[in-house]
Parts: C-alpha cells; sequence; structure tokens
C-alpha cells in the first residue's frame, strides 16, 4: 500500500483551518500516526515502515491527539517543580567574594575558606551558588593562561647527579624536592623562564622567575630554595636541562645536597613539580613582564599558596598546617 499523504487528510484539513503549523518534526511523527490510523493500528508494520524503534513510537501514540496536533512538538523536560535556594544573599555574597579572589579554586577548596570564616556549607551547596553566580553573569572565568612552553633536553655526563635510588625513603618533609622550569610566554617576543621547587610530601612550594635558564640562575634559585623552606632538604630531583648542571650541580655538591637527574622523556617521574607551575598566577595575577616585578608578586602568591591554599592531597590543610603538623607529631602527620 502506497504512503498516505497527511496533507490529503482530515487531520490536515484541520490543521489548515486552525492555521497552525508544525515542525518538521513533527510533521514527521504526524506520518506515523496517520499510517497507523489508517493502515489497520498495526504498530510493528507502521515501525517497520519508517524505521523507527518501537520504543520511539509507543512513546508517542499516548501523546497524539487529532484535535491538538501540537502533541507531536517536543516538550519541555524541565521538571514541574524546581529546588528554590536555600542560601542566603549574605552567603552568595561570600562565595563570590572569595572566588574572585581564588578563581581557579573549585567548591572544595572554597567550602575549607568558609569554614574557616564559622560558615559551614556542603560542598554541593556551594557548587550550586556558583552556577547561579555564573547563570547570572555575576562570576566570570579567569582569561586563559600564559602559554607555558617546555625545553628541549640533551643527554650529558652528569658528575654529581645520579638516579634516584627505588627505595629512597619520604615519609617527612625536605626529603625529596622537585625542581623544574619552563618558559612563560608573556607577550610576543617576551620569553621568561619560571623556576619552580615542590616539596613531594608537605606540597610547600618555591618558585621564582629569570630572565633565562641558566646554570646560574638555577644555582641563584637553589639558594632561594634553601632559604625559603622551613625545613631541611635532603635531597633534589631534577630533570636532563642545562640548566640544572655546571653551577647548579657544583653548587649541589658544594652543600653535599644528593641531586637525582631523571631518565630521558620521563616527566611522569616528576610529576609533583610538573602539575606545579603555576598557571593560575600567571592566569590572574601576573601583571607585568619584569622579574623584578613578578618576583614580587610570586612571593604573595607563594604565601597564598603554601598559607591559604588547601590541598587535596593533605586532606584540605595547608602546607603550612601540614608542617606544623609534623613538627609537633612527626608520625601522625602524613600525605595522602
Amino acid at each position: 500500500m502506497s504512503q498516505i499523504r497527511w496533507d490529503e487528510l482530515p487531520e490536515a484539513r484541520q490543521l489548515a483551518r486552525l492555521g497552525k503549523s508544525l515542525s518538521r518534526v513533527a510533521r514527521t511523527r504526524l506520518q506515523w500516526m496517520l499510517f497507523y490510523l489508517f493502515n489497520g493500528r498495526n504498530a510493528a508494520r507502521t515501525c517497520r515502515h519508517f524505521g523507527i524503534s518501537r520504543q520511539t513510537f509507543y512513546r508517542w501514540r499516548p501523546r497524539f491527539d487529532r484535535h491538538d496536533l501540537s502533541t507531536l512538538e517536543e516538550r519541555s523536560h524541565r521538571p514541574r517543580n524546581i529546588r528554590q535556594p536555600t542560601w542566603t544573599p549574605a552567603l552568595a555574597e561570600r562565595v563570590l567574594v572569595l572566588r574572585k579572589r581564588y578563581p581557579c579554586w573549585g567548591k572544595d577548596k572554597l567550602v575549607v575558606l568558609l569554614a574557616r570564616e564559622k560558615l559551614r556549607v556542603s560542598v554541593s551547596m556551594v557548587g550550586r551558588i556558583l552556577s547561579a553566580l555564573k547563570r547570572r553573569g555575576a562570576q566570570h572565568e579567569p582569561p586563559k593562561p600564559a602559554i607555558l612552553l617546555r625545553q628541549h633536553r640533551k643527554l650529558r655526563k652528569r658528575p654529581w647527579a645520579v638516579r634516584k635510588p627505588k627505595y629512597w625513603p619520604l615519609q617527612h618533609p625536605g626529603d625529596l624536592v622537585e625542581i623544574d622550569t619552563k618558559e612563560i610566554r608573556m607577550r610576543r617576543g617576551v620569553l621568561l623562564k619560571h623556576f619552580s621547587a615542590r616539596d613531594v610530601v608537605s606540597r610547600w612550594d618555591v618558585v621564582e622567575v629569570h630572565r633565562r635558564a641558566t646554570s646560574l640562575a638555577a644555582a641563584r634559585f637553589l639558594d632561594t630554595l634553601l632559604e625559603r623552606l622551613p625545613f631541611p632538604v635532603k635531597a633534589l630531583q631534577v630533570d636532563g636541562g642545562s640548566e640544572f648542571a655546571a653551577e647548579f650541580e657544583l653548587a649541589c655538591q658544594q652543600k653535599q645536597l644528593p641531586l637525582f637527574v631523571l631518565p630521558p622523556k620521563s616527566p611522569k617521574l616528576n610529576a609533583h613539580v610538573e602539575r606545579s607551575h603555576h598557571e593560575e598566577f600567571y592566569q590572574v595575577q601576573a601583571d607585568s613582564d619584569q622579574p623584578p616585578r613578578l618576583n614580587h608578586q610570586l612571593r604573595h602568591w607563594e604565601h597564598t599558596y603554601n598559607c591559604v591554599r588547601p590541598h587535596q592531597s593533605l586532606a584540605y590543610l595547608t602546607p603550612l598546617e601540614f608542617v606544623t603538623r609534623w613538627k609537633n607529631n612527626p608520625r601522625k602527620a602524613k600525605c595522602h
């Protein structure tokens, strides 16, 4: 039997008389229903004819009303009863202030900051507040961070650096500090070298910017690192970059600091510091391409990172709180 044209049937004339127009998808569904009604109400045959599943047909058949063809249009899936906000305007305003101050921190960290202010809220509520702020345009995402470029490493002999022993103990702050560098493209034609150091156990970070990634600059960063860390360093780990040879390696040897060098093409072994190049700082707070100004800002950011920002790997403690607990009771202070 040939397919019945929907515009030749009473239902179609009714649609024209009412002056309504259906969408293309709704007209297709109307074809299903007309074929079904005028071909013995055989659902299996209708599905085979139009190449649709029976679940789809049986979902639309109860909705079809020949007196109201708009029932074949898509309907809203929004719930009839919408959950109303249970937070106060003061709480939403406080979340907005913290989010603007730390725009890259998620709801988990904001909950910890609110708890310090005696505001006990759940993580899910903070997430809903952030979503509501974004919908109404009060919250804006920060711009994309500066481009961080990796440098190619060349193999060379190391007079002092060795491979890290397989069972090197990692129990206390200072047992192993990872160091790495990346290039920062502040603007066209301006490249700076960002030095990062992270203690594997306490997640304490030290950061600094130099114009060039030379071994002399790395040696100076080593002095900065030893000065700012609140605990003694027992070993350092670096990749095979040239900046971690020559003067830097000599400085480690003079200070009798064990220096471990990674195998080629294995950044995962330096995973802690690889995630600590502080794109968050360059995304939000950096406003200059001059190293003195950037280092001044980095020093404030370093304090925020070590003393304010809660860390999930430390059970939402700050590195300062973790180190303080470790000094008071070394046996109980453990990172995840």
